[in-house]
């Protein structure tokens, strides 16, 4: 009798695993990437179709090994992981510290490390190591003051100064999204979340209109003085804050990013200014973008995308491409896609178990939004050209390997969030 019982139990276990396992490689979590990775290999190859070499194999097949990556991830429970995440951080800091002495240099940035036979980007692995480790720190306290930020504060910093010095700006602004993603999931008040986006305002107001800092700084720490206990201390710091900013902000400007990096930040307002410098790539963008019309050129006969008017177009402007050839209808498709999968990570992100797993999987759905909509934004002319790919469809290993363990994890809190409404 209780042999039949344990069978019938062992038998259950079975049943629903089975049905987790159904829905791992049904969700939409993992097949809208890999529709996104037959898509771009198919535009990667109409890009390079002219060339010598063609990557959109070598794409197609990064994107099957990241499939097999995150479903194998997914079988991992993440608290598990915590006990690695010290070591992780700290080899991610090495290697973004080595990129220094030993790095590559490729179009005027020196951001990857060679292997032999493979070279990778530490700052697609530093995403993922910072994202862990606020993740543990953020799920053990609250934010209610301001020593409770000091540690994220420091875990952020690292790298983030490491990654903005080689210089990759891309990179370290969707470090500091995320940061802020992830302080606000954390329920830290929203005052203090503005406090630190308006400092954007005050490097503005720093390299243009200096003297409306004379009132933007007092209201800031006047903002300070309302919303946080206690108030003269809390006033006190947000000025100096507000008024470190406005002073490093031009020495940043002056001497630490490139002179393509500061064409890029101003021509995008008026790309026409330097037709065949800054401006060159988002003139050619938005000229291949309008040609596709609402239905496209056509895949693979795309007039600009075949002639390569815009260099590197297959990683970066891959989605100039997508405009040209498949049009409109196809763009939205693409936008679609993107949408359902940040709805689905959200619904994880709520979901979570734990703490520490709604945590890991609204920093990794803060890095997808932020990375999606300054790309599509950046291709269209509505943004600077910062370097930031598109998700599952730019050229690149690293940065597609990171995101299928991105996914892996999210797939992984979500089998356990079935667990948990199972029983």
């Amino acid at each position: 009798m209780f042999e039949s019982v344990s069978i019938f139990k062992k038998r259950k276990f079975i049943y629903f695993q089975r049905k987790k396992d159904i829905h791992i490689f049904t969700s939409p979590l993992i097949i809208i990437p890999m529709i996104l990775i037959l898509i771009s290999s198919v535009l990667i190859f109409s890009i390079q179709k002219q060339s010598t070499y063609n990557d959109s194999l070598k794409h197609l097949l990064s994107g099957f090994i990241g499939y097999v990556i995150a479903i194998a991830i997914s079988y991992i429970p993440l608290e598990k992981l915590k006990k690695y995440i010290i070591p992780f951080y700290c080899l991610s800091l090495l290697s973004l510290v080595l990129i220094y002495f030993i790095g590559i240099s490729n179009y005027g940035a020196q951001r990857w490390l060679g292997l032999g036979f493979f070279t990778f980007q530490p700052s697609e692995i530093a995403k993922l190591t910072t994202v862990f480790s606020l993740a543990a720190v953020l799920e053990k306290k609250v934010i209610c003051s301001f020593r409770d930020l000091l540690i994220p504060l420091i875990i952020v910093f690292l790298p983030w100064i490491l990654i903005f010095l080689q210089p990759d700006l891309g990179t370290s602004l969707v470090l500091i999204f995320c940061f802020l993603v992830m302080l606000y999931w954390a329920q830290m008040p929203i005052e203090w979340i503005l406090i630190f986006t308006c400092c954007l305002v005050t490097a503005l107001f720093s390299l243009t209109y200096f003297y409306l800092l004379i009132f933007w700084i007092p209201l800031m720490g006047f903002l300070a003085f309302k919303s946080f206990k206690p108030k003269i201390k809390a006033t006190f710091l947000s000025v100096i804050f507000h008024g470190f900013v406005a002073q490093i902000t031009p020495f940043l400007w002056e001497f630490v990013l490139k002179g393509y990096q500061k064409d890029r930040l101003i021509l995008f307002l008026d790309p026409s200014r330097e037709p065949l410098g800054g401006g060159y790539h988002l003139l050619q963008s938005k000229i291949g973008i309008g040609s596709g019309g609402l239905f496209g050129t056509g895949l693979l006969k795309g007039k600009l995308t075949n002639l390569q008017f815009i260099p590197e177009q297959h990683t970066d402007f891959i989605f100039s491409a997508a405009g040209e050839e498949i049009g409109f209808v196809g763009s939205i498709f693409i936008v679609f896609l993107f949408f359902i999968l940040i709805i689905h990570l959200l619904r994880v992100a709520k979901g979570g178990r734990t703490d520490f797993e709604s945590l890991l999987v609204i920093g990794i759905t803060s890095i997808f939004l932020f990375q999606i909509i300054i790309n599509i934004y950046m291709t269209i002319g509505l943004g600077p050209v910062t370097g930031i790919p598109l998700p599952f469809m730019s050229y690149g290993r690293t940065s597609l390997f990171i995101n299928f363990i991105f996914i892996g994890i999210a797939l992984s809190a979500f089998k356990r969030s079935i667990s948990l409404r199972k029983k």
